[in-house]
């Protein structure tokens, strides 16, 4: 599969998820990563989400609680849930703030193939210029971001609409935007 094949050679590539197009990277290559923030224009102190298959994977860089775990992970993931977890060492710098790392499984069962196979998280942050409108059909898409990645794969966004992000760095959760996926804490 072409996607597969472009990012484990650490190039960008945008993709459908369940939510919007995103544009991601491999997250062990640092360079990748420094690329796909010059191609968004996105500031470095705004670190991306990172998607991930299972969360077994999630385990890999982050610490996650039982409670969290049972609560959060088991009952959204897959979906439109991105979860700030304690950051594993090991992570790159422009994937963290304040020691926690965003991570979501996406219900796409394309993607999840994808990054099953690169074996690693990719970063999944949308697919656009930073502050530009998040595309949600393939037609959304800029041409002059297309032109600056390595690979498009095509498909549907079913929800089309951010997902809703919840802060889990303290005992005290905090949803930090309320989007495709209504959660009280």
């Amino acid at each position: 599969m072409k996607a597969v094949e472009v990012l484990k050679e650490g190039g960008i590539i945008i993709f459908p998820t369940d939510t919007a197009f995103g544009i991601g990277c491999r997250i062990d290559n640092s360079e990748s990563v420094r690329r796909l923030f010059q191609i968004r224009e996105r500031p470095l102190h705004q670190p991306p989400p990172v998607l991930v298959e299972s969360i077994a994977k999630a385990k890999l860089y982050a610490e996650i609680s039982d409670e969290i775990k049972r609560n959060i992970l088991e009952r959204y993931w897959p979906g439109a849930v991105t979860v700030i977890l304690p950051v594993n060492e090991g992570v790159d710098p422009l994937l963290q703030k304040d020691n926690g790392i965003g991570l979501r499984v996406p219900n796409n069962d394309g993607l999840l193939s994808v990054i099953e196979k690169v074996g690693v998280g990719i970063v999944g942050c949308s697919a656009n210029f930073h502050g530009k409108l998040t595309p949600y059909r393939i037609e959304d898409l800029d041409n002059k971001l297309i032109a600056k990645v390595d690979f498009v794969l095509e498909g549907v966004c079913t929800l089309k609409k951010e997902s809703t992000v919840i802060s889990c760095l303290s005992d005290k959760y905090t949803i930090v935007r309320q989007g495709a996926v209504n959660i009280k804490v």
